[in-house]
């Protein structure tokens, strides 16, 4: 990024994605629902950066970006106002019905509430609401709490970058963006983000209702098919993205070793379709499972999921709105890493400030 861009005051805004270890970046400018990619690019940092979410070593994260900046761009990145992205694995989330009351009223409701299921004192934390529907005299809110430190840190991050922070998104918040931006269905979905050491679960119903995380990603399953075939992770890591769990010679020897795995996944996407199916007190059901994120691109995952679960399961092909122009796309095996880069910085102006205690 040049001094021009970095500190040219404009409207625009990129994505930056900070995960664990690595770093995903894009812009995007949109027309209507005409969306060109201008720019984007991804690198890696040492992982030990990063604890419970929080940022505790700036300067390496910092140094990674400015190299991606410098080196590892495709296109060009021409705002220096970004939407920062914050593990879902380190929000707490919940749906909480409230009777129609004042503004000091609700926020005193809502800070009540948080007490009894965050085990973090309010001092501690940044928390949020929107409204999801109303029914009478009652309104369901989706309350939000995140720690301090996992928003100060990317705010310090920033400053020490020279960017003017305008919004910070969960992971499972930007994802959910991209869903929407593929997929005209109005019928509930249980949504899997596939991070690298995590998988953010979500219900879609008309807004983000009940999130979940789970602490097995993309990493585990290359951990797993090292072990079960006894090769180098690089080897496991080649042998997942090309072979997974289709069709193969070692198909069932590789799915035999995936299975305790991914059993860890299905019993919390049962738990969280549970939840939501009894709270929402609805006749509807969840109608298919729409999984993204880098470790989503594994053969035979779809599938698996649809015969375990018994409902309809895909990966999300938010692609199909987005346009790279003259630039060269990621590849198949990298475009689901860039959704939540992507889903920030198609952010809404509207979305950019927070309205809560934070």
């Amino acid at each position: 990024m040049s001094k021009e861009t970095l500190f040219y005051k404009d409207k625009p805004i990129f994505g930056l994605d900070v995960g664990y270890g690595s770093i995903k970046v894009m812009q995007i400018t949109s027309n209507g629902h005409h969306h060109n990619v201008i720019g984007y690019g991804a690198a890696n940092f040492d992982a030990s950066c990063i604890k419970d979410g929080i940022i505790t070593d700036i300067e390496p994260v910092a140094k990674a970006i400015q190299s991606l900046f410098k080196e590892k761009l495709t296109g060009d990145i021409t705002t220096h106002r970004v939407v920062m992205s914050i593990p879902a694995a380190h929000v707490f989330n919940r749906t909480v019905k409230l009777p129609n009351l004042s503004t000091k009223e609700l926020e005193e409701a809502i800070n009540s509430e948080v007490e009894r299921y965050v085990p973090i004192p309010n001092a501690d934390l940044y928390t949020d609401y929107t409204k999801l529907r109303t029914a009478g005299s009652e309104s369901e809110y989706l309350v939000v709490a995140t720690p301090r430190k996992v928003v100060d840190r990317r705010v310090d991050l920033a400053k020490v970058l020279g960017l003017e922070l305008v919004g910070i998104q969960t992971t499972i918040d930007a994802s959910g963006r991209m869903f929407l931006q593929s997929d005209a269905s109005t019928n509930p979905t249980a949504l899997i983000d596939f991070g690298s050491t995590s998988s953010d679960l979500t219900i879609y119903d008309q807004g983000l209702i009940v999130t979940g995380t789970v602490p097995v990603g993309g990493d585990a399953f290359t951990d797993r098919i090292a072990q079960t075939l006894s090769v180098t992770k690089e080897e496991a890591h080649i042998i997942k993205t090309k072979y997974g769990l289709g069709v193969s010679k070692k198909q069932k020897q590789i799915t035999d070793g995936l299975v305790p795995t991914l059993q860890m996944i299905i019993k919390e996407v049962k738990r969280t379709i549970r939840y939501y199916e009894e709270r929402s007190g609805s006749e509807q059901k969840v109608l298919q499972i729409v999984t993204m994120g880098g470790g989503a691109n594994m053969p035979g995952l779809s599938d698996y999921l649809t015969n375990t679960l018994r409902i309809p399961t895909r990966t999300c092909d938010p692609w199909q709105n987005l346009e790279f122009s003259r630039l060269q796309p990621p590849n198949n095996t990298e475009k689901t890493m860039y959704v939540t880069a992507a889903g920030l910085a198609l952010t809404p102006a509207k979305a950019l400030f927070s309205r809560g205690s934070a």
